[in-house]
């Protein structure tokens, strides 16, 4: 398992695995696939990874929200409006 991970290896991690699966992933399937020992997310480090690569959440089955990456992320240095 993976503990005390900073959040640039995180957001890597999260990428890496989406960009390998186009179809996208809930979180459970992250948190298995990948190791990680968060039982949630940090809504902090969700938002900023939404700013910095693209990453959205959409409704899937049940309450599950499937994580993938916008094919148009959001430039961090644009002024949101």
């Amino acid at each position: 398992r993976r503990v005390n991970m900073r959040y640039v290896e995180f957001r890597e991690l999260i990428q890496n695995e989406l960009q390998n699966n186009p179809k996208g992933s809930t979180w459970a399937e992250l948190k298995k696939s990948l190791k990680l020992s968060y039982n949630n997310p940090c809504p902090t480090w969700v938002k900023n990874m939404e700013r910095e690569i693209g990453l959205v959440r959409l409704k899937g089955n049940g309450r599950a929200l499937v994580w993938n990456l916008n094919q148009n992320p959001i430039n961090s240095n644009r002024v949101k409006l």
